[in-house]
């Protein structure tokens, strides 16, 4: 198998609406109706733009890419699958979605409590 190499950037066009989006990279449009959903993040002291996709996976899907894998062994025990999700987590994102949250309640903890309630979110697949 051939490795990829990671490229410096693709060209990425985004014509959204809501309840669809058509995504190009590098001029090749995505199928209809396998990405269901992405986000966009700049970080304006960063160079590029990071984009992630959200896409729904038919059984015939070939892929070839670089991504960021997060495996637990099957021997791994509760506390290390935790650790290992907590590790993995961009603390500016965490940061950003707890404050974006609905459920703010101007509470004394507020911050903290968002925060807990989207590493759940998270954890549980939900964004």
């Amino acid at each position: 198998m051939t490795v990829p190499t990671e490229p410096s950037a693709y060209g990425v066009q985004i014509d959204a609406q809501p309840g669809q989006a058509t995504i190009r990279l590098d001029g090749q449009q995505l199928p209809a109706g396998q990405v269901t959903g992405y986000v966009l993040e700049h970080n304006v002291a960063a160079a590029l733009p990071t984009l992630i996709l959200h896409t729904r996976q038919p059984g015939s899907v070939q892929w070839a890419g670089l991504a960021r894998v997060a495996v637990a062994a099957p021997e791994q025990d509760d506390g290390q699958v935790v650790a290992a999700f907590l590790q993995s987590i961009d603390p500016a994102a965490l940061e950003r979605a707890a404050l974006e949250r609905d459920d703010l309640d101007g509470s004394r903890h507020e911050l903290t409590v968002a925060m807990l309630r989207q590493l759940a979110d998270w954890a549980q697949g939900r964004t």
